[in-house]
């Protein structure tokens, strides 16, 4: 069946990195669009990039843009996410999510980044 396991997540003081990985099975993962949303305390879910199946499509949140990379590896059938300038604000839980036809049909269990001092 469908998998997507997150990994990744930890602790980290503000200004730190994380990098987050997606690692999928159960699927032609070369053929969909891949992304990450995240869910903040209280707050609803965000999107925050997304990723042609080739890669040679990246898309943003403004409010990650220039901080985060969104990016993948095919022949590994994982997708990551480089986390820079990490701020408290980006405390959440990170989702991978495969996408067709512009919905999300399947997600992972989400890992936790925690930025604090």
């Amino acid at each position: 069946q469908v998998q997507l396991v997150e990994s990744g997540g930890g602790l980290v003081q503000p200004g730190g990195s994380l990098r987050l990985s997606c690692a999928a099975s159960g699927f032609t993962f070369s053929n969909y669009i891949m992304g990450w949303d995240r869910q903040a305390p209280g707050k609803e879910r965000e999107w925050i990039a997304t990723i042609s199946s080739g890669g040679g499509t990246i898309r943003y949140a403004d409010s990650v843009k220039g901080r985060f990379t969104i990016s993948r590896d095919n022949a590994k059938n994982t997708a990551y996410l480089q986390m820079n300038s990490l701020q408290p604000e980006d405390t959440a839980v990170y989702y991978c999510t495969r996408n067709y036809g512009g919905r999300r049909n399947a997600w992972g269990q989400g890992t936790q980044a925690t930025v604090s001092s």
